[in-house]
């Protein structure tokens, strides 16, 4: 597994432009949100125990794992995108229970999208994911990561990976224009 370093290297160097960044504050939460949403709505629960208050459903499995895998990246950070991630589980839960769930999950699926690509035209570079799709999950830890430079924590990590990220550009630019 790469390191949280090398994750966000990768990740941040296609996200040095601070319009794309800010774009992603709101179509990332909007797409992990309409995920989930997506994932509440696949009937499958795993029960416990024979107490119907102690179930699983997809998308608490899949908040598990992927809280798990961060944990592992980086712990500090992990615990920040549990405290964001719990609410969008839950206010997901919630709105699979109305009768557009469906509809509301594929438009705001939609809408994260477009702000996305928005965003990236500002950077004028493809996303991440692109070339890597584990950069799927990377985009949540990034932007926490983002939150704790602008918090004044994680300095070390903050000075560790923004060279290695502009290096990265760098690489990515010099190869697109021998192509």
């Amino acid at each position: 597994m790469k390191s949280a370093e090398e994750q966000l290297s990768t990740y941040k160097s296609v996200h040095l432009n601070p319009k794309n960044i800010k774009t992603h504050f709101v179509g990332i939460p909007l797409i992990i949100w309409s995920l989930f949403l997506l994932l509440n709505l696949i009937p499958v629960n795993f029960a416990i125990s024979d107490d119907p208050v102690i179930t699983f459903n997809v998308a608490t499995i899949f908040t598990v794992g992927v809280l798990i895998y961060y944990v592992f990246l980086h712990a500090r950070l992990a615990v920040g995108l549990a405290l964001f991630i719990i609410p969008v589980l839950y206010t997901s839960s919630l709105v699979a229970q109305t009768s557009n769930a469906l509809w509301i999950a594929l438009a705001v699926f939609f809408v994260g999208w477009v702000i996305q690509f928005i965003g990236h035209h500002y950077e004028k570079a493809k996303p991440a994911f692109i070339d890597d799709l584990n950069q799927l999950l990377i985009g949540p830890f990034f932007l926490m990561a983002e939150v704790y430079f602008m918090l004044g924590m994680e300095k070390k990590l903050l000075a560790d990976i923004t060279p290695m990220a502009r290096d990265k550009r760098r690489a990515l630019e010099a190869a697109k224009k021998s192509t």
